[in-house]
């Protein structure tokens, strides 16, 4: 346990590394000068090289990148560019935004997703099954974009119910009203995940139930509910732990156009803002904290799949 841990450990810090290498040199490639942009086109060219030279963007690249790695690491993300506000104010609430709606979204989406994928698999080449397997393959091919556009129309300009932008305080709200308030981006995420977590969970427990000691189970008469409840379903645990840590991390760090479509507050729209603006030490910022994110949910994925697999805990 402990050497995968730490193999696990290793992979993740090299990852990180690799990502802050591409975030970094990449956000140098981004067309304007941020300097300029905070300026203004008025700005003269001896005001632009004193804020350079304050921001310390005249120094060599590799130089940049030491300081700022090493800040991060210290947990000083920076100053934005745009407003000379710390990058943990900018995010502290818009992060807690994110992880709110995901969080929904997952309590909503996860089961339910799940549910249908193991049911798909106790009734195989049914005709549930064949209508759980096109809607899945469907959502797969249906953007975010689309999937959301279907719904607005629907149950805001058809059924008059939703918000088409969800806005406004969610203080003093119990569950089921902001269910209602998050309605719409809930349902696009959970749509999302659903297309990904059905298909894995079915095929997951189908190939387990291809195994010998199943095929034996089946022969003695062992109900077919008990075989995949008792004994495939905890088997299939590990790819199927993988997939909704995949899904978790893209409730995080991948609903930037759901959040952009819906006009909400959250980290994705702030990194629209820091493109559009050229605020690079927002983006790296944003940026190192979905890779950070990613790996944390990763890790915890693998070791949740090492301890629902005896073959992994007890090599022959």
């Amino acid at each position: 346990m402990l050497s995968l841990l730490i193999k696990r450990l290793g992979i993740g810090l090299v990852t990180v590394f690799a990502v802050s290498l591409i975030i970094f040199f990449g956000t140098k490639i981004l067309p304007g000068d941020a300097a300029q942009i905070r300026l203004g086109q008025a700005a003269t060219a001896e005001n632009v090289a004193a804020l350079r030279e304050r921001l310390g963007l005249d120094q060599p690249l590799l130089v940049q990148y030491w300081n700022w790695l090493k800040n991060f690491l210290s947990g000083d993300l920076g100053v934005s560019l745009s407003g000379d506000v710390p990058i943990t104010e900018l995010i502290k609430d818009r992060y807690r935004n994110t992880l709110f709606v995901s969080s929904l979204t997952a309590l909503i989406g996860v089961p339910i997703s799940l549910a249908l994928g193991i049911l798909g698999a106790m009734f195989p080449r049914s005709i549930y099954d064949r209508v759980l397997t096109f809607v899945s393959v469907s959502l797969v091919a249906a953007p975010e974009f689309f999937t959301a556009t279907l719904l607005v129309l629907f149950f805001v300009f058809w059924l008059g119910i939703g918000n088409a932008v969800v806005v406004g305080s969610v203080e003093g709200k119990g569950f089921f009203e902001l269910i209602a308030h998050f309605g719409l981006p809930i349902t696009t995420l959970c749509f999302v995940i659903a297309s990904q977590l059905i298909r894995m969970s079915r095929a997951a427990v189908l190939n387990v139930m291809n195994s010998p000691y199943i095929e034996m189970a089946i022969l003695k008469g062992v109900p077919r509910n008990r075989i995949i409840y008792r004994h495939a379903l905890l088997n299939a645990l590990g790819p199927i732990v993988n997939v909704v840590a995949l899904n978790l991390a893209y409730l995080v760090t991948g609903v930037i156009v759901v959040e952009v479509y819906f006009g909400y507050p959250g980290l994705a729209t702030l990194i629209v803002q820091g493109v559009q603006t050229r605020d690079f030490v927002l983006i790296q910022g944003l940026g190192m904290l979905f890779c950070l994110t990613y790996v944390v949910l990763m890790l915890i994925a693998d070791i949740a799949a090492y301890m629902s697999n005896p073959r992994l805990r007890h090599p022959k």
